[in-house]
């Protein structure tokens, strides 16, 4: 598997908006942000070019515009910072990290068999 970039907070709205549709002109990236953030025009702009930077971002020309989409996938980018998190927080030791995650969260009925059902194949996997 190819190495995935590390992504900042800042970037990883960026890439949200273009996951969730691409490819776009950085206008209506600058659009989609502004609903949510106060970024300047030019901060997005920078953030782009960060990303394509780092490979995470691809682009086309059309015309005088450049029109973004995402080289990593969305799934793949959240796998690669979940390990991260369980590494920087737990030591890479995922149980305890569960645990305290469930200690604290109200689950549904619905959630709660979805866990098992997870657990379940899990263990037969052995």
């Amino acid at each position: 598997m190819k190495s995935l970039p590390r992504i900042s907070e800042a970037e990883w709205r960026v890439m949200k908006v273009l996951w969730g549709r691409s490819p776009l002109p950085a206008s209506e990236v600058i659009e989609a942000l502004a609903k949510d953030t106060d970024w300047k025009p030019k901060t997005v702009k920078t953030l782009l070019n960060r990303l394509v930077a780092k490979r995470a971002l691809g682009f086309e020309q059309d015309g005088r515009a450049y029109r973004y989409f995402p080289l990593v996938a969305e799934k793949d980018c959240m796998q690669t910072e979940s390990r991260s998190f369980v590494e920087r927080l737990y030591g890479g030791a995922f149980f305890p990290m569960l645990a305290s995650f469930l200690e604290r969260e109200t689950l549904s009925d619905e959630q709660i068999a979805e866990l098992k059902r997870i657990l379940r194949s899990k263990g037969s996997k052995r």
